[in-house]
């Protein structure tokens, strides 16, 4: 059954992934909670997806690409185990497959790459080289490409957003923590928390806990998802 789910670029959105129900997918075990989608099994996606302990896909290919971040637990494939914290970027055409002996959840994308990007990227926790940029702000790169940049950020408390607008848009998840959006709480993006806007980026404050952030940014032209 095809799904419309937040497909137009156009529009800001702003869900709490935290609020959404968890819906069992095709395969036992596994649960996800839908951000947007554009499609039916196979899908363009952002998702908050549940392993259950010993849960697994057989394997398959992506035929546009995955990108995804461990949120709790340990992800694993044939190629390694990823701890929470870890990012990793797997080209169109790649194949795996993908579990968890003790369970874990992600925050993961599907076939939003070009069809000739060959970009392999996975970044564990030691291998992330943070920069600072001022006494509030922290990144680390993820990748950077014609589908934008990738980065974590990490805010202490009381940082206030002076960026400019995004042209091309962008996208914030939120992994830890908490950020009052145009100096409202009421307004703001708490843990697993996901805003995309396509050009007015909304001021954002860090609270008292600070915040870890994964951010995409470039990369919403297209007015719809491909």
């Amino acid at each position: 059954m095809d799904m419309q789910l937040n497909a137009d670029r156009r529009e800001p959105v702003l869900v709490h992934g935290t609020d959404l129900p968890w819906i069992p997918s095709p395969q036992a075990g596994v649960d996800r909670r839908m951000l947007e989608r554009s499609g039916g099994e196979v899908a363009v996606a952002s998702t908050i997806v549940r392993y259950g302990p010993g849960s697994a896909f057989p394997p398959h290919a992506h035929g546009l690409g995955e990108e995804f971040v461990v949120l709790e637990g340990v992800f694993s494939d044939e190629h390694g185990d990823y701890p929470p914290g870890t990012y990793v970027r797997n080209p169109p055409g790649s194949t795996h497959s993908p579990g968890s002996r003790d369970g874990c959840t992600i925050f993961v994308k599907l076939r939003q790459m070009s069809p000739d990007d060959t970009d392999s990227v996975t970044l564990r926790p030691d291998d992330q080289k943070w920069e600072s940029i001022d006494a509030f702000r922290r990144i680390a790169a993820l990748h950077r490409g014609r589908e934008g940049t990738v980065r974590f950020e990490r805010l202490a408390p009381g940082y206030r957003d002076p960026w400019p607008p995004q042209p091309a848009g962008e996208e914030i998840f939120v992994l830890e923590g908490h950020v009052d959006l145009n100096g409202s709480r009421d307004a703001g993006l708490h843990r697993w928390s996901w805003l995309r806007h396509r050009r007015e980026r909304p001021m954002i404050v860090s609270s008292a806990g600070g915040a870890w952030l994964w951010v995409k940014s470039g990369h919403l032209i297209d007015h719809e998802i491909r």
